[in-house]
């Protein structure tokens, strides 16, 4: 396979790779995730006191949503920079940025303190974070996929997604402590903590990817000038699907990670309860990201994510009823088995992207394809799933809601060329034009 190692490291190739490619990206994310948290938990009072508490968590929501459209400038921005030098000194870049914008929005004085310039700062920072995220992804991934064994790149591309629900437990986990030992004053000063901790976290982040070699220059055929235009011209029917599945499967994500901890709130659950669930679904995800990425590898790219759409949106319907008991046990359940279920699609979603494009323009074309989705999905996510919420009043226009994203995921996946079981040189050595009789092949 072209531009990969030797295979023979083995597990201990496997285990640096997952330092650099998961690790690293869990403590970016930690930060990502730390923020949708106290969103929904200590930012409506924090920035936001002059609103009632729904009102309150909805332009909280928007807030964080904001975040999502730097994102695809970042992916373009640093997806240009990886192709051109190297996948290692843009992820330094991103991990630096997300690190520094982090710590800051734990400095940041109150609404109480300085008045409408705190939520306007804490805008600016959520811009910087954003910004970081979009080009975070893309290279991570790369830095699995690019260094797989053959018949493996779909599990070691889900090191990335591993390393987003370890971040999401490490975020949870912290806010969960703090909100326990700091019950009474949570919202006066201990949410600062964890965003901290989180400026600090980043170095260890930062030590794996300055200790890991660089990637290999692209060669002076390859060296494209606009990688990301070339991706637009040679590939738009990829770049157009990859942007869909995006779309829908950030919509389900951050209605799972951010709304499904204000809904805990909102049904009567404790902080400390909702953070629990986030933790369970999170440790649901970690562990199946990589089992069906594996399977990915067997069965087909395409197979796994569709089969993991429909299962999904069926599991939204089941969730708001499972929680709907009132009862801790069950509600946990829920939570896990909704996590388990996003594993299907989020462990080969890397992969199956990152193989639609030659090396010389993939971090560019996966990079801006995934982030633009994700802005637009994810973006509008938190926000539209409570408004949906405000104006039904039932938690099942939410999952119908969620199973559409997921519609829009199995189709696009449907439509995109099966890779799994190509080559890399095959991958790298495609110009990207495809005839009719071969697009018809591929469907």
């Amino acid at each position: 396979m072209a531009n990969q190692p030797s295979p023979a490291t083995g597990s201990q190739s496997a285990l640096r790779t997952f330092f650099v490619s998961g690790l690293g990206t869990a403590l970016e994310f930690y930060d990502f995730v730390i923020y949708g948290v106290a969103a929904a938990l200590v930012f409506p009072q924090v920035f936001f006191p002059d609103l009632d508490p729904l009102t309150a968590t909805l332009v909280a929501f928007g807030a964080f949503g904001v975040g999502f459209f730097a994102r695809p400038l970042g992916g373009m921005v640093f997806g240009h920079f990886g192709d051109k030098a190297g996948r290692q000194k843009a992820l330094v870049v991103t991990l630096l940025l997300m690190g520094f914008s982090t710590l800051a929005i734990g400095c940041l004085p109150s609404h109480e303190s300085i008045g409408a310039a705190a939520p306007v700062l804490l805008v600016l920072l959520r811009l910087v974070q954003g910004f970081a995220a979009g080009g975070e992804w893309g290279g991570a991934a790369l830095f699995g996929i690019e260094s797989a064994p053959a018949g493996k790149r779909g599990l070691w591309g889900s090191f990335t997604s591993m390393g987003i629900g370890i971040g999401g437990i490490l975020g949870s986990a912290v806010f969960a402590i703090v909100s326990a030992a700091y019950d009474d004053n949570l919202a006066d000063f201990a949410w600062r903590i964890p965003f901290w901790l989180g400026g600090v976290l980043v170095l260890i982040g930062l030590y794996a990817r300055l200790s890991n070699p660089a990637s290999k220059p692209l060669q002076p055929q390859e060296n494209t000038r606009l990688p990301l235009v070339a991706a637009l011209r040679s590939r738009p029917r990829e770049m157009l699907l990859c942007t869909g599945i995006a779309f829908g499967y950030v919509t389900i994500a951050y209605i799972g990670s951010t709304f499904f901890l204000a809904y805990a709130t909102q049904m009567g659950y404790g902080s400390t309860e909702a953070l629990l669930f986030d933790v369970s679904l999170s440790v649901a995800i970690v562990i199946s990201a990589p089992l069906f990425a594996s399977l990915s590898d067997r069965l087909g790219r395409r197979t796994v994510m569709i089969l993991g759409a429909l299962l999904m949106a069926v599991g939204f319907f089941v969730f708001f009823t499972l929680v709907g008991r009132h009862s801790l046990p069950i509600a946990c359940m829920a939570y896990v088995m909704v996590g388990a279920l996003m594993g299907a699609t989020q462990g080969p979603i890397p992969a199956f992207l990152a193989e639609q494009f030659p090396r010389h323009m993939r971090y560019s074309g996966m990079s801006a394809a995934y982030q633009i989705g994700a802005a637009f999905g994810g973006g509008t996510a938190s926000s539209l799933a409570t408004a949906i919420l405000i104006a039904t009043g039932s938690p099942f226009g939410v999952a119908a809601y969620g199973a559409a994203a997921l519609a829009l995921v199995a189709v696009c996946s449907f439509l995109l060329r099966e890779t799994a079981h190509l080559g890399m040189k095959e991958i790298d050595a495609d110009s990207g034009v495809e005839t009719g009789a071969e697009i018809l092949r591929s469907v």
